[in-house]
C-alpha cells in the first residue's frame, strides 16, 4: 500500500494460489504496485493506462495472485487483477461520495467472505459515530484501528498449523499470530516452491494496520501501526506507530 505526493493511490493485495507453480510468477507484485506509485511526478500516465497496458502486456499474468487498486486520491480506483486478460471489464469504485468497498485475499466481488461484509458494515458505522460525535482526526483513526482489530478467528487447538487456519482466515478481519514460530524465518529467506511449502508451515498474522485519510483540500494523512517485527516478534502498541502528512501537489 502507498500514496505519493502527486496523489497517486495503490493498494495491492495477494491471492492465496492453488499450487506452487501458480505461487511463483515471473514478475514480483511489489513491483506490479511500485510501477504505478514511482512514475515520475510530470508523468501524464493515469491509472486507466497503467492498468491497460499492465493487462495487454501480460505482466500482470506474469505475477503471482494479487488485486490492485490504484488511482488517484480524489478520483476512482480501478481494480486490477493477475487473472484479467486483455478485453476484460475493469471496475472502478469511490466513483462517488459514501462508498464503502472491501477488497481482501480474494477476487474482487467476491461476497462470501464474512470479514469482508463486516468489514465494510463496521466501516460505515465508524464513520457514522465519529461524525455525529464530531470526533477529532486522531479519534477517527483510533476507532478505524479498532475495526482492524475486530478478532473474530475461531481458536483450533494450541499446536495448530498455518495450513490448518486458512480454511478461516475469511471469518475475521484481524489475524492473531498463528502456526509455527520454529520455522518463521526460514520462510522469508526461502524461494519457489520450498517457500511455499514453508509459508504453510511459518508463522502468520496481522503484522501492519494503515488507516489513510484525505481532505478535500487535498491533505492526506497516512497512519501506520506495526504489531508484529520481521522476526516475529510482538511490538507494544504505540511503539511502531508512524504517520506522514502532507498536501498533494497539483
Amino acid at each position: 500500500m502507498g500514496v505519493t505526493k502527486q496523489g497517486r493511490l495503490a493498494v495491492l493485495t495477494n491471492y492465496r494460489e492453488n499450487t506452487p507453480e501458480t505461487v511463483v510468477g515471473l514478475r514480483s507484485r511489489g513491483s506490479i504496485i511500485n510501477g504505478f506509485l514511482v512514475l515520475p511526478p510530470d508523468s501524464p500516465m493515469t491509472a486507466q493506462q497503467y492498468i491497460e497496458e499492465l493487462v495487454a502486456g501480460g505482466e500482470g499474468q506474469a505475477a503471482g495472485g494479487f488485486s490492485l487498486a490504484c488511482g488517484d486520491v480524489m478520483g476512482p480506483l480501478g481494480i486490477v487483477s493477475n487473472r484479467a486478460s486483455a478485453g476484460d471489464e475493469i471496475p472502478w469504485i469511490a466513483t462517488g461520495r459514501n462508498q464503502t468497498v472491501g477488497l481482501s485475499n480474494t477476487a474482487f466481488g467476491d461476497r462470501s467472505w464474512p470479514k469482508i461484509l463486516e468489514g465494510e458494515r463496521l466501516v460505515k458505522e465508524a464513520l457514522q459515530k465519529s461524525y455525529a460525535k464530531q470526533e477529532s482526526e486522531s479519534e477517527l483513526i483510533e476507532r478505524l484501528l479498532g475495526v482492524l482489530s475486530t478478532d473474530t478467528l475461531p481458536r483450533l487447538h494450541d499446536r495448530a498449523t498455518l495450513e490448518e487456519y486458512i480454511p478461516f482466515l475469511s471469518e475475521s478481519i484481524f489475524i492473531p499470530a498463528v502456526g509455527d514460530p520454529d520455522e518463521g524465518v526460514d520462510a522469508v529467506v526461502s524461494h519457489g516452491a520450498e517457500a511455499h511449502t514453508l509459508y504453510l508451515k511459518g508463522m502468520y498474522g496481522t503484522q501492519k494496520q494503515t488507516v489513510i485519510l484525505v481532505e478535500e483540500s487535498g491533505r492526506v494523512k497516512f497512519f501506520e501501526r506495526t504489531l508484529y517485527g520481521d522476526d516475529a516478534r510482538e511490538i507494544p502498541v504505540g511503539e511502531g506507530d508512524r504517520e506522514f502528512e502532507f498536501v498533494v501537489e497539483r
